[in-house]
């Protein structure tokens, strides 16, 4: 069963910005912030700048992919957000997971047997 949400609404994106907590690691930054529902919702931005559709298509891809591996080990109750970095070459899948998890861990959102 399908746990996670997606953030839609602009003011959902920006209530996270202002008011959650933020990390950034080489090619992804994220933003956490507790919410009252009993389930998680997941944003992903990806600016026009990192470059043309396929390219942005493809890092959301590749992000969306790991937080569904790792779902099951993520706390309930947050709203997060994974903002691409603009990089010169695209990172690879394994370089995805490395950071989400180093960024899911330092902002406290994996549980402690979790990833």
């Amino acid at each position: 069963m399908k746990k996670t949400i997606s953030l839609k609404k602009n003011y959902e994106f920006s209530r996270v910005y202002k008011k959650g907590r933020f990390f950034a690691g080489k090619y992804i930054a994220m933003h956490v912030l507790r919410n009252n529902y009993g389930y998680n919702r997941l944003g992903i931005t990806v600016s026009t700048k990192f470059g043309k559709s396929v390219k942005r298509n493809r890092i959301r891809r590749l992000i969306r992919e790991n937080y569904r591996l790792h779902e099951d080990f993520v706390r309930d109750g947050y709203d997060i957000v994974f903002v691409a970095r603009k990089q010169d070459v695209m990172p690879e899948y394994r370089q995805i997971e490395n950071e989400m998890k180093f960024l899911m861990a330092k902002l406290g959102v994996l549980r402690r047997n979790g990833g």
